[in-house]
């Protein structure tokens, strides 16, 4: 039986398309201006609390774009955490819902208007229930790896969740649990490393050098990577990705990304300015090299503001959960 393919370091460095750059580029400018509009919505009373992911685009949208997508143990699960917009949209997932859920409306998509922002769930596409107790998802994640190992194929498991939640147990059992050496599991293990946590600096926090070297001592393959370039998430991703789905065994991937409106609306949800903005750099980059014109950015940045603008309008009309629905969306609904 010849071994697995696995992708090559020239293909690792192969430039990427222009309608790839493209398409990336969208995305982060539509995560962005939907986050941005979840944070106005908060501050005007149209929600109780804001908590998500930019600064963070770089690195979830090409997540989305590289998962595949569907359900069942044929296709990737995603057990996420509550910063991961960007990834739900390279998805395919349309703005409105997370909208719906800011406002805790009736047609709130992913718990009928029951949960904070950011909670996203959607069976159709594996994408697990986000919940806001801190990294328990890395304990959960193998559950769905092991059944993939069992069911073969070429799905995989992912599970994302941030630096500070590296110290719960959580994340050290699922360490243990995805490379017993009887039974390494197709999970890909990410930890988006922001350098906070609420308001603690990671500076005085973490023993290791890296987060990722913690994979090393459970010989798990990891790597560290700069999650502010789309362009080297888009390739790291991809051999990390390839890897999982070939050999059946686990990655941990460690991406350093920035926290642009702090931690979430009980810090004030205001723009930081001194981190790395990865949607400005990237823009740089594209507008350097020919792929678009600042016209263009600006174009389209302003076409989904107005849109996100009209579907907040219309959110705001619509109709809050009905107190006997209060038991839906908990374990599974009555037949």
């Amino acid at each position: 039986m010849s071994r697995p393919r696995l992708i090559n370091r020239e293909e690792a460095s192969a430039p990427i398309e222009r309608e790839l750059l493209v398409r990336m580029h969208d995305l982060m400018v539509k995560a962005r201006v939907l986050e941005e509009r979840l944070i106005q919505m908060y501050k005007q009373g149209h929600g109780y609390f804001w908590i998500g992911g930019p600064g963070e685009e770089a690195f979830n949208v090409p997540l989305g774009l590289l998962m595949k997508k569907g359900q069942g143990l044929d296709y990737d699960y995603l057990h996420a955490h509550y910063r991961q917009s960007g990834t739900l949209l390279a998805m395919g997932e349309e703005p409105i819902g997370a909208l719906r859920q800011m406002k805790n409306t009736a047609t709130d998509p992913y718990s009928g208007g029951r949960n904070f922002a950011g909670h996203f769930s959607k069976k159709e596409w594996n994408i697990a229930p986000v919940s806001s107790p801190i990294e328990v998802q890395y304990a959960i994640a193998p559950g769905t790896a092991m059944a993939q190992k069992r069911h073969g194929g070429d799905g995989i498991t992912i599970v994302t969740g941030g630096d500070a939640g590296t110290a719960e147990g959580d994340f050290a059992s699922c360490l243990v649990w995805s490379n017993r050496p009887a039974n390494p599991l197709p999970i890909l293990i990410i930890v988006t490393n922001n350098k906070w946590g609420i308001s603690t600096s990671a500076d005085d926090q973490h023993g290791e050098s890296r987060i990722s070297d913690r994979a090393r001592a459970f010989n798990i393959r990891c790597k560290t990577i700069n999650g502010n370039d789309p362009l080297e998430a888009y390739r790291e991703l991809k051999e990390a990705m390839d890897y999982v789905r070939q050999e059946r065994k686990p990655f941990m991937m460690e991406a350093l990304v920035s926290r642009l409106y702090g931690h979430s609306s009980a810090s004030g949800a205001n723009f930081v300015t001194n981190e790395v903005d990865c949607l400005k750099e990237f823009e740089a980059k594209l507008e350097k090299d020919g792929v678009l014109t600042r016209q263009q950015m600006d174009e389209l940045r302003n076409r989904y503001t107005e849109d996100l603008a009209a579907a907040a309008r219309l959110v705001r009309d619509e109709p809050q959960p009905a107190p006997e629905t209060i038991w839906n969306h908990i374990y599974a609904e009555k037949k």
